[in-house]
């Protein structure tokens, strides 16, 4: 089996080291003394630059012609956290925990390890993630600033195989962008394909991720989100070890990830921290709710404007009674209801959230009320889109949501101008459509489109974690494996299989 640290190449002595994490844009080489051919080396991300400023480089600038050896350096420096070590491996692993790197070029077998981790970066005092909030499991976000954000990256997923590259979008906005992914799992192609697009953008401002996604998405022309906008850390380094990208903007507190599939937008993070029973069990709440938000407006239009028969004779009754003093036909009364619960919305969106949650209760309560002893309305479709709008709100995704409050309005259309028949042509329509779209070049509806079966334990409903430990073939991982099952280790090569 081939793991992540299997792929790192061999290091013989401090400038190897250098040479390897040089080619991550978060990473700094500074030349103390030129005399002495005297540097240091960190994770900007990771350390505190005023402990590199005050305590490292002006002490040993001040008493540059006292030093000869690394123990004359350690004695200078006002720092107790120093150590001298020969262990490259060791020495690999204390730069990714915030330490500093003091050496000579010319002696690159040893060096000071200095402690230097910050403590400030990468928290503010609001630091939740509020649009993809959680019950149990991590709550950290990330923030506006793009240097904070790649120092949550590396706190989570502490190996050397991280790599950011940092470009400049924005002909008048000059935004730095970066480009985080696995080395040795990602496949290069994703890769190459996020460069060139982000390289062949021009555009004058870029001042969020939402405006950068909708610039280098394969479609910009469908209602489907094709890349995975989120604002939690943990989510974002579970799609990096999946071998997925993660696309981060200054100023923006969303990461975006590539490649996705459909699935991606209706798993949550709480999937993996329940038992599997019960996380696939909230997992397939997700999907009926959403079935049921799409289509059961569009089924009451298309039933009572040319299917009455089939309406049991027993609700027939209470159905005639309700409508009995509605002067509309059901598209205008349908529209009119999904048109106030939007209203609704967007009204509770844009207030403070207190003042947004009072009128999001009290204002649904009272016109809904008003509506329906108005005879504008009759109670059973009031209580048909209110479990819609409800529904909509089951995916963790908000702009998936958002998809899903859209694609309701198109489909009652179709309802009532062809009953049954416009809603199953409205559907197979949205399928083809689903089917043909693709982020950044793979299938929107994978693994069901192409279909993987292998990719299925971790689709529809969540197999328990033995069963997951192969990442999806979908995104074409380097390595496939992310585990090993029992403990046991396999002794042969772990290659992908294009299945």
């Amino acid at each position: 089996m081939v793991s992540l640290k299997s792929t790192l190449p061999e290091f013989k002595d401090i400038n190897d080291i250098i040479s390897y994490y040089s080619q991550s844009s978060d990473f700094s080489k500074l030349i103390i003394s030129n005399e002495l051919s005297l540097s240091i080396a960190y994770f900007d991300s990771l350390v505190d630059e005023k402990i590199i400023h005050e305590n490292i480089s002006t002490p040993i600038l001040g008493k540059v012609g006292e030093v000869s050896s690394l123990e004359d350096i350690r004695k200078i420096m006002p720092i107790k956290d120093t150590k001298i070590n020969n262990n490259m491996e060791e020495i690999l692993k204390e730069v990714l925990q915030g330490s500093s790197l003091i050496f000579f070029k010319s002696n690159a077998d040893r060096c000071i390890v200095v402690n230097s981790l910050t403590t400030s970066k990468g928290y503010r005092e609001q630091n939740d993630a509020e649009n993809e909030s959680s019950v149990i499991g991590p709550k950290v976000g990330f923030v506006e600033d793009i240097d904070t954000n790649l120092r949550l990256l590396r706190k989570s997923l502490n190996t050397p195989n991280l790599k950011f590259e940092e470009m400049i979008v924005g002909n008048t906005s000059n935004t730095k962008v970066v480009i985080a992914y696995l080395d040795g799992v990602v496949n290069k192609e994703y890769l190459y394909t996020a460069r060139q697009r982000i390289k062949e953008l021009d555009y004058d401002l870029i001042c969020d991720s939402s405006m950068l996604d909708q610039l280098i998405t394969d479609n910009s022309n469908t209602p489907f989100p094709l890349l995975l906008t989120t604002e939690r850390v943990d989510r974002a380094a579970f799609c990096l070890i999946n071998g997925q990208l993660t696309i981060l903007c200054d100023g923006s507190p969303y990461a975006i990830n590539a490649p996705t599939s459909i699935f991606d937008f209706f798993v949550s993070p709480e999937d993996y921290l329940l038992p599997w029973v019960l996380g696939s069990f909230f997992r397939m709440i997700r999907f009926l709710g959403v079935m049921f938000s799409i289509t059961a407006t569009p089924i009451y239009v298309a039933v009572l404007t040319y299917h009455i028969a089939i309406i049991p004779k027993d609700m027939l009754g209470p159905i005639i009674e309700s409508r009995v003093n509605v002067p509309f036909p059901p598209l205008i009364e349908a529209l009119f209801l999904e048109i106030i619960i939007e209203f609704l919305r967007e009204a509770g969106a844009r207030l403070p959230t207190k003042v947004g949650q009072t009128l999001g209760i009290v204002g649904g309560i009272v016109i809904g009320q008003a509506a329906v002893e108005a005879a504008l309305t009759s109670n059973i479709l009031l209580i048909i889109v209110a479990l819609s709008a409800l529904a909509s709100f089951t995916t963790p995704t908000f702009k998936m949501s958002n998809t899903i409050r859209f694609l309701r309005f198109p489909l009652i259309i179709l309802a009532s101008i062809w009953g049954g028949l416009g809603l199953i042509a409205g559907v197979i329509v949205l399928l083809t459509h689903i089917i043909r779209l693709k982020s950044f070049g793979i299938p929107y509806l994978a693994p069901l489109y192409p279909f993987r079966y292998r990719d299925l334990t971790d689709g529809f409903v969540r197999f328990p974690l033995p069963f997951i430990n192969r990442r999806r073939t979908i995104f074409r991982p380097l390595i496939q494996s992310r585990f090993y099952v029992n403990g046991r280790k396999k002794d042969k090569r772990d290659d992908f299989n294009n299945e």
